[in-house]
């Protein structure tokens, strides 16, 4: 005997998903800005390193709308034609956007070795100036899309924080680069080349982490051990519930989804059965664990018999 058919995500959750949609809007209006001016003062100020890292800006403004456009999907209602919602659609976004960060990568350092073999002149020292304002800003960025995406539990929203704080590395190895530059003096001009070459590193090693991440949400991972604990105890406090058999959870999006088996009295009747298991349905949906829907399986109980 079963209960529980799917039903619609919560309307509660359908809003938390497009609020969160806003977030990525933030990061393309700060990207767009600082792209602009850090290909503008890069080219004027014969800095490579500080081009790439416009470029790299540029990425980061694709894979915010990304980010954006598959939250906005997640929060679309489930329907008939998906019962389970369009929550995979946050994780797909997430997928998107780690491919986004390899790939921008792979241009900064084929451009990087490319000026690295053509001889040019030493960057200005006003480059640094521009670089010290991006590193504050993406940073701030980072966190504050990372703790959002932390608290909401989206993949997506890490991986556009990971974007951001990638950028801010890449600043980084730039103004070491530059300065060496600038204190070496002649012969040291591809040092910013070689310091967005060693960003590469550190920015593709970001993007196969969250490839991971996000792949394991898309797999139907299982949650931290804790959540299928507490799961279990909400079930199990519900009276009638004499114990709970299995339980298995998947997370959609930014909510998850429960099947779990509980036993009750095996001479209960089938509307005492179903009066139970909507309970413990109830108890979990109102439960401050995210929970989309579960789906609650009664199994009969019988006492052991004594020996």
């Amino acid at each position: 005997m079963s209960q529980a058919k799917p039903t619609p995500m919560r309307s509660s959750d359908e809003n938390s998903t497009l609020a969160l949609s806003s977030v990525p809007l933030v990061g393309v209006a700060v990207n767009a800005s600082l792209a602009c001016v850090k290909i503008l003062a890069g080219v004027f100020g014969n800095s490579y390193a500080l081009i790439a890292d416009g470029i790299e800006s540029t990425a980061d403004i694709v894979s915010s709308l990304v980010v954006w456009g598959g939250l906005r999907v997640a929060g679309t209602p489930a329907n008939e034609r998906h019962p389970y919602g369009y929550g995979k659609a946050e994780a797909l976004a997430g997928v998107v956007a780690a491919l986004g960060i390899l790939v921008a990568a792979l241009i900064i350092a084929i451009q990087a070795i490319r000026e690295i073999l053509t001889p040019h002149h030493l960057p200005h020292w006003s480059t640094l100036l521009i670089l010290i304002l991006v590193v504050g800003v993406k940073e701030t960025l980072a966190r504050w899309t990372n703790r959002v995406g932390e608290q909401a539990d989206s993949v997506a929203l890490q991986a556009d924080a990971w974007h951001h704080r990638a950028d801010a590395i890449s600043s980084i190895a730039a103004f070491v680069g530059i300065s060496i530059a600038l204190i070496g003096g002649r012969g040291y001009e591809p040092a910013d080349d070689w310091a967005a070459l060693v960003a590469c590193l550190v920015i593709a090693y970001s993007g196969l982490r969250l490839l991971y991440i996000t792949a394991r949400d898309i797999l139907d991972a299982a949650p931290p051990k804790e959540v299928e604990d507490q799961v279990r105890l909400i079930a199990a406090s519900i009276p009638g519930v004499k114990a709970v058999e299995k339980c298995r959870i998947r997370k959609s999006g930014t909510t998850l989804f429960v099947e779990i088996h509980i036993e009750v009295d095996g001479t209960a009747t089938v509307d005492e059965g179903h009066r139970i298991g909507g309970a413990v349905r109830g108890s979990l949906r109102s439960a401050s664990l995210k929970i989309a829907d579960a789906f609650v399986h009664i199994e009969p109980y019988f006492e052991p018999a004594a020996t």
